[in-house]
């Protein structure tokens, strides 16, 4: 069965590209029936749900362990002689791998027996499935995460006792290290291997239906059908395909090679330049890691990190994402008046055409999946009766789908998987000695210290990390390992900025000014009554964290708590999508290039400048109730952010419907960052004014150059 790369999680997966392709002959048929097994295999195990958390993550692990194994060749062999004896290698190196896991997941109770203590041959099992791990995330994803987990695996036993400072560790043994990174539910078959069984396999294998039912053909219809006549149709047709297109796949470059084939020729020859192409391809499809209802793996995980249900999280992240899209919508109209620009798609087929054609095969799982969701099932509940109803769907279409075609889809979904699946299992070891010698904790210490109490400074300083490990890390490995050493710190510093303008209003209860006198008697009576923001900044400065701890519930309300929680998380998130599309390592931009054929640093810096709302939006959600205000105080919020990055987008090209002076720019700036600017009602309504009434100026100037003779 011919291998295809639809979906594939190409930025997430190797660096250099190159993967073992099985198009004919018995390891085909292996390789794919292997597939088969692992993606029926889940459906079970999640329909049924009867095994324990450690037996399913084992053989999640192990299923895609020998898939890797086939899929990610050791070497890259030339001679054909080469390659067969690779490729026996690697089977075997992925069966013994399997087989270890397995059979040290079945000695779990012998090992508690013991008083947790291994035996010489779970010793060996133990190391295999260890150095398996790191071996095959290795062939997936380059050296950073290998590296990374032999510097945690060796820091609590060996060097951590040898270093001075913060992160000096007393040492801890080997077996003790071993034993938790296999068995405890911050390790390897934990948490995080859990999700990765469940709620990402099954959304990625919806995914991978919706493809095969031809939804991903209808999305790009849809596209053309709505936007292609417009002025500048082809680039909204990017950013619109490419925002439902993340909900198929949740993988930046796996959108870009899909819908970029079609959108940036398309863009090309309707007068976009190619760089502008390729980098509208690129900032839409990191947009789709962004776009409810999936949002790729990193959603699954701050779900359980935050123990904040998934649907709150994808409920409150639509407004946002939608900003986000508008704002790249923004510069290709932008651009497109530059040039401009005629109707360029003449050919773009009607809306109802396109709808009656593959509308079911989508819109129906689509639907299905958010009303269960809206209802309250589980998202496993919710995305096996999706997976189901995508089957039923397709007879609505012309693509429909048959016993031929559901394994196909079953077998892609699995393909697409393997690297998470790998990946998720082998972070629990970073976790793990995250969690075991508390350096997450001394690491958030050191970003407040750093900031200064500062909330913005936090948000830069995670943003450069954010971009440091992008570099070498997947977008969901750099969000876990980001969230779990800084989350607890920008929750802490977005608690104390509600909690310094409580002391500012004089809105402390008495139970908390008790709380406040522990660590400053002399501070009870400015507690009475409302504070100098200097004087309540002071305060809050020299206040220990673990008493704040105590007074953030005693003065918060519950719900604002939580919402910090998710502000700080949701910011990490958005800031790791960033190293798809900022020089110098930006694979999304990429592969925008290769297909619009322009030098990709200068495609990764034109992406850059697209994707700025990456940037803006974890600003408004650290410093406004984006994220947990009511309905009308987030639409109020959306409607500001989206003037904003409109206004900004306009000075930096110089341009809105007609040129820009400087003067002029410098005034749609001023007005962006005024629009932007977190609850100052004034300011933002003299920044709407000035931005509409450029916005309407330029339109009289457009059509006055129209009208002129030529």
């Amino acid at each position: 069965m011919a291998e295809t790369t639809v979906g594939e999680e190409k930025d997430e997966g190797t660096r250099d590209g190159a993967l073992r392709s099985f198009d004919a002959g018995l390891m085909a048929w292996l390789f794919s029936g292997l597939a088969l097994a692992v993606s029926l295999f889940h459906l079970y195990a999640n329909f049924i749900g009867t095994l324990s958390t450690f037996w399913l993550t084992g053989i999640h692990f192990a299923g895609f362990a020998m898939l890797a194994a086939l899929r990610y060749p050791v070497v890259h062999a030339k001679t054909e002689q080469g390659q067969r004896l690779v490729l026996a290698f690697d089977f075997v190196f992925g069966a013994v791998v399997a087989a270890s896991t397995l059979l040290l997941i079945a000695s779990e109770n012998a090992i508690y027996a013991r008083g947790v203590t291994l035996a010489p041959q779970e010793w060996v099992f133990a190391l295999i499935v260890i150095a398996g791990a790191i071996e095959l995330t290795r062939r997936a994803t380059g050296l950073i995460i290998p590296i990374l987990i032999l510097v945690a695996l060796t820091y609590p036993a060996f060097w951590g006792a040898h270093i001075d400072g913060v992160f000096r560790f007393a040492g801890l043994s080997v077996e003790t290290i071993v034993f938790r990174t296999i068995f405890t539910d911050e390790g390897m078959f934990g948490t995080i291997a859990n999700i990765s069984a469940t709620f990402v396999f099954l959304f990625i294998l919806f995914g991978a239906f919706l493809v095969r039912s031809g939804a991903g053909d209808f999305i790009i219809d849809l596209a053309r059908a709505l936007a292609g006549r417009l002025i500048g149709g082809p680039g909204y047709v990017a950013v619109f395909s490419s925002g439902l297109t993340g909900t198929i796949s949740g993988s930046a470059v796996a959108n870009t090679v899909s819908t970029g084939v079609i959108t940036i020729p398309l863009m090309k020859r309707s007068g976009f330049p190619p760089r502008f192409a390729a980098g509208v391809e690129a900032a839409s499809s990191t947009g789709g890691q962004l776009m409810p209802p999936i949002m790729g793996a990193g959603a699954f995980v701050m779900a359980n990190y935050t123990q904040i249900p998934y649907l709150d999280i994808v409920a409150v992240s639509f407004l946002p994402a939608l900003v986000y899209f508008l704002s790249v919508g923004f510069f290709v109209r932008i651009e497109a008046k530059k040039q401009n620009m005629q109707v360029a798609d003449e050919d773009a087929p009607s809306a109802w055409t396109v709808l009656k054609r593959g509308g079911p095969a989508f819109l129906i799982p689509v639907a299905t999946l958010i009303s269960l969701l809206i209802y309250g099932f589980t998202p496993v509940y919710a995305a096996i009766w999706a997976i189901l109803s995508v089957i039923v769907a397709s007879w609505l279409t012309p693509n429909r789908m048959g016993p031929r075609a559901i394994m196909e889809a079953l077998i892609l979904g699995a393909k697409n998987m393997i690297m998470t699946g790998v990946l998720l299992v082998a972070v629990g070891a970073i976790v793990n000695v995250i969690a075991m010698t508390g350096i997450g904790n001394t690491f958030s210490l050191m970003i407040a210290e750093w900031a200064g109490g500062n909330l913005l400074i936090a948000i830069v300083l995670i943003a450069l990390a954010s971009l440091v490990l992008g570099m070498g890390l997947p977008v969901t490995a750099a969000y876990i390992v980001l969230a779990t050493l800084s989350a607890p710190a920008l929750h802490a510093l977005i608690q104390n900025a509600h909690l310094t303008q409580a002391l500012i209003d004089g809105t402390i209860p008495e139970v908390a000014r008790m709380s406040f006198m522990l660590a400053d008697p002399t501070v009870l009576p400015l507690l009475a009554g409302p504070m100098e923001p200097d004087a309540a900044r002071a305060l809050m400065a020299n206040m220990p964290q673990e008493l704040l701890t105590v007074i953030y519930p005693q003065v918060l309300d519950p719900v604002l708590i939580t919402t910090a929680l998710l502000s700080a998380h949701m910011i990490i998130f958005w800031l790791s999508q960033d190293s798809n599309v900022t020089p110098p390592v930006c694979l999304t931009a990429f592969a925008a290039a290769a297909i619009a054929k322009t030098k990709p640093m200068a495609t990764g810096v034109m992406s850059w400048k697209l994707a700025k709302g990456l940037y803006l939006m974890p600003v408004l959600f650290a410093y406004t109730n984006f994220l947990g205000g009511e309905l009308v105080e987030s639409l109020f919020i959306f409607a500001t952010a989206t003037l904003g990055v409109y206004a900004l987008g306009a000075a930096i090209e110089g341009h809105m419907e007609a040129p820009l002076s400087w003067p002029l720019r410098i005034a749609a700036a001023a007005s962006g960052v005024a629009l932007m600017w977190p609850n100052m009602l004034p300011l933002q309504l003299v920044g709407a004014v000035i931005v509409l009434a450029l916005l309407t100026w330029t339109i009289r100037q457009d059509r006055a150059r129209q009208a002129a003779p030529a």
